[in-house]
């Protein structure tokens, strides 16, 4: 889930879009997929194994890999930073969660 507009914290530089995740570790391929970086998880996972992801600005070419609160990950010129939800969350589902007045896609592993 996408921070709102109005988010603001001091250490994060103007080029990052903040995402909040509501369980961690979340896998790499999961959060291209969801953030629409890419079109799909297939796809997510191709561009992972070929290197043009780069998480904590090293070249990750794990499809797998945990990412966690504090993470930055970059690709095709668009940087993102994790941060974990601060929320209480209710599950409504075992697909859905429900976050306030937003509702998020559970990424939990299967």
């Amino acid at each position: 889930m996408t921070v709102p507009v109005n988010y603001s914290d001091k250490n994060v530089p103007a080029d990052v879009r903040m995402v909040e995740i509501f369980r961690e570790p979340v896998e790499l391929y999961k959060i291209l997929k969801f953030e629409g970086m890419v079109a799909s998880g297939g796809q997510a996972k191709m561009v992972v194994a070929v290197g043009q992801v780069l998480v904590n600005g090293k070249i990750e070419i794990q499809k797998r890999k945990k990412i966690v609160s504090g993470d930055t990950i970059e690709f095709n010129n668009e940087k993102i930073g994790i941060k974990l939800a601060s929320t209480v969350t209710t599950e409504v589902s075992s697909a859905k969660t429900k976050v306030a007045n937003s509702v998020a896609i559970d990424v939990e592993k299967k």
